[in-house]
């Protein structure tokens, strides 16, 4: 704890917040939207924003740059998009700029075109190039080729390779069948996860697969992508109410598939208590990172819940050493909203914790500190609005003093000028007109923040000034009808900044020793990978457990074996035994609705590992339970997985108990060899107080060996030929 404090000390000097007013250094991009009062799955919500559909994202918006001298921009009417009054066919909505290194071209997100009374049309979100946007330059917008069609693509950013990387609602698989995919929570419909296109091949491919959505994708100084991801890895809720939603199975997730009679479920463990299991729910939005070629997923430098959140449930009842989790909730943090990185100091990040529904995902501004190789252990939150800005006040009487309403989109100017999207609406939101003449409480308006006298930030005065905009469009069957300001959001400083590092895969040196020890040639392993659209997960030790995560068992011990792994705290603590570890692969099959006539799309669910290509490389080990592989004396295991699939796991005791759990959803891509010291969460030190494990894991080496085997006469000519 006393580094934590010593820490915290030393992250108030990061913060050095300009009380500049509107002046800027440099000019700002931003966008204006219609302001949809509706907070479920539309544009401004936490989650399921990305649909372009007209009752999810209204018409009229702009993507508009202020310069230094005070002078706005409209640069979507310059170049010949949208229109005033009645939107139609060059009706447009725009989101999400994000300027090039170079500072001279951005990449954004628009949607064109409006109904007219009562059609029922479909329209996507696109990705689009702009250049000419300095003072006296002629705009020019185009639209980025090979990108997905009939699909809506959001959040480009530049790669440092060149390609753009962006988040969109085609299905993993890039099956109609599977659109929409449908989340975890509400079985509404989500993106997929972060992809890749390949502006010189044309090419898209899927870096991240999230079953319930990643938001907000940046690359920041170390090269990191770093978004938010929706961690909500938990059985279905529908399913409690069979009746209503009607939920089912389908046999695979391949056109054709069959819908069964039967909503199974096999990982995690029930929502609800049963036995000696408390039962789990997980539903946050934590900060997450990927190298730029899709490897090496895991939370900003593997920080968690028991860094940020400051409650959560023990998995069971039936051992006293097995105990709720209670952390500190003077700096705790539940959802990570709008990140973004300082540019002046790297590793320092903004962004906002909102509730998940009523505030259109504004409110606190948060900050914290996590450059590449600083401790999780050590993370701690600064509170930039007061606490109390992160959740709503009631329906009557007066606000709190400290609450100055909900911000949200907040960046740190390189002149260090904070500028945000705010409200100072402090309820819930709500509709105060009709679906015909809306009347949002929520105006939110571009501001500089400064301190306060009590060392909080507060807006100091307003970016710009556009006034009221009059537009109406059909819904399709309603004719809506607004005068008022439109919302003035994503916020991108204009400046050229040096170009990121390109990450990719780094391979550690235990698992390159048994490499050179089998003579098996690391290229040609990886390249048979890429081929079968193959990962190998090597797992050191799996006694060894993070020394702060007693929620789950952490007396651990190799079944048949003397290698276990005891806790200094409390090394008289019920011993657990393990023998396997067992693979789930996240499948898009469980639908809802009427099985002769089923609603669109369907929901992820983990189910034991069948991926024929993984089984056919793994080493089939005699009784072993269903997509699992047997922990080795050492404690290490590895296995052949699917890549560019949502992955979890568990240990399990020699009974086929499950033991340890994996809480999140993993991606691997193809060819990568992820290899970990546990892969249950070790931070610095594990319950024994040691190092992460650094051993050569003698369950890598058997796979090498056996891969060997069976494959002796491999040709690598473009690939693997047998």
């Amino acid at each position: 704890m006393l580094n934590k404090i010593i820490i915290s000390l030393l992250l108030i000097s990061v913060f050095n917040i300009s009380i500049a007013g509107t002046q800027l250094t440099n000019p700002v991009i931003f966008v204006t939207q219609f302001p949809i009062a509706n907070d479920f799955t539309t544009i401004g919500s936490t989650f399921g924003n990305h649909s372009g559909r007209i009752d999810k994202v209204g018409r009229g918006g702009d993507l508009y740059i202020r310069y230094t001298n005070g002078t706005l921009r409209n640069l979507t009417r310059e170049a010949g998009f949208g229109n005033t009054g009645l939107q139609g066919a060059n009706a447009i909505a725009v989101r999400d700029p994000s300027i090039h290194w170079s500072a001279n071209k951005a990449l954004f997100s628009m949607v064109i075109g409006a109904p007219d009374e009562f059609e029922q049309n479909q329209y996507f979100w696109q990705i689009y190039e702009i250049t000419g946007f300095g003072l006296g330059q002629t705009i020019n917008i185009t639209k980025v080729v090979n990108q997905p069609n009939n699909y809506n693509n959001i959040s480009p950013i530049y790669g440092s390779d060149g390609n753009i990387i962006f988040t969109t609602d085609m299905p993993r698989t890039k099956n109609a069948f599977n659109y929409p995919q449908l989340d975890e929570y509400e079985s509404d419909d989500t993106n997929t996860g972060l992809w890749k296109l390949n502006v010189t091949t044309g090419s898209v491919n899927l870096l991240q697969h999230s079953p319930s959505g990643s938001f907000s994708p940046f690359i920041d100084s170390a090269g990191r992508v770093i978004f938010t991801r929706w961690d909500h890895l938990q059985r279905d809720q529908q399913a409690d109410d069979p009746q209503t939603y009607q939920p089912f199975n389908y046999s695979n997730e391949n056109v054709g598939a069959q819908a069964l009679n039967d909503h199974t479920e096999v990982f995690p463990e029930s929502r609800h208590a049963e036995g000696n299991l408390e039962g789990l729910r997980m539903n946050h939005f934590f900060p997450w990172q990927l190298n730029q070629d899709g490897t090496e997923e895991e939370t900003i430098n593997h920080v968690g819940r028991h860094e940020f959140h400051d409650y959560f449930n023990r998995s069971i009842n039936d051992d006293p050493n097995i105990v709720e989790f209670a952390g500190d909730s003077a700096t705790e943090v539940f959802n990570f909203f709008h990140l973004h990185e300082d540019p002046n100091v790297a590793g320092h990040f903004i962004g906002i914790d909102a509730p998940e529904f009523q505030t259109h995902s504004g409110g606190q501004i948060i900050g914290f500190n996590l450059p590449v190789g600083f401790s999780p252990d050590l993370v701690t939150t600064q509170y930039l609005t007061h606490k109390l800005t992160s959740d709503v006040t009631g329906e009557v009487g007066t606000p709190p003093v400290e609450h100055i309403g909900f911000s949200r989109n907040p960046i740190i100017l390189k002149n260090g000028t904070i500028v945000a999207s705010h409200t100072n609406e402090t309820r819930g939101n709500n509709n105060e007109g009709t679906r015909a003449n809306p009347d949002p409480r929520y105006d939110f308006r571009l501001k500089t923040y400064a301190m306060n006298g009590s060392g909080f930030l507060e807006p100091s005065g307003n970016l710009v000034s556009l006034g009221n905009a009059n537009i109406s469009y059909y819904d399709p069957d309603v004719l809506v009808t607004y005068n008022g300001p439109l919302w003035e959001l994503h916020a991108v400083e204009v400046v050229a900044k040096p170009q990121p590092p390109m990450t990719t895969e780094t391979m550690q040196t235990p698992e390159l020793q048994i490499f050179a020890e089998e003579s098996v040639d690391v290229n040609q392993f990886k390249a048979f990978l890429k081929v079968r659209d193959l990962a190998v997960v090597v797992m050191r030790d799996l006694t060894a457990r993070d020394a702060a995560d007693k929620q789950q068992p952490y007396n651990i011990k190799v079944a048949d074996s003397d290698h276990q792994t005891i806790s200094q705290t409390n090394p008289t603590g019920t011993l657990y035994e393990v023998s396997h570890v067992q693979f789930f692969q996240g499948d898009q099959i469980r639908g809802y609705g009427n099985i002769a006539n089923p609603d669109l799309g369907q929901r992820v669910l983990a189910q034991y590992q069948h991926d024929l290509n993984a089984q056919s490389n793994n080493i089939n080990f005699t009784n072993a339970p269903v997509g699992s592989t047997e922990i080795f004396p050492d404690g290490s295991a590895a296995y052949f997985v699917p890549a560019k699939r949502a992955m979890a796991w568990q240990s399990l005791d020699p009974q086929g108990t499950p033991v340890v759990r994996e809480r999140f959803w993993i991606t691997f891509q193809p060819g990568e060899i992820r290899a970990c010291g546990g892969c249950h969460g070790v931070n610095d030190r594990d319950q024994s107080g040691a190092l992460p494990s650094i051993e050569k894991a003698e369950a890598f080496r058997a796979l090498l060996q056996n891969w060997q085997q069976n494959f002796p006469d491999l040709i690598f000519e473009n690939g693997f030929e047998s």
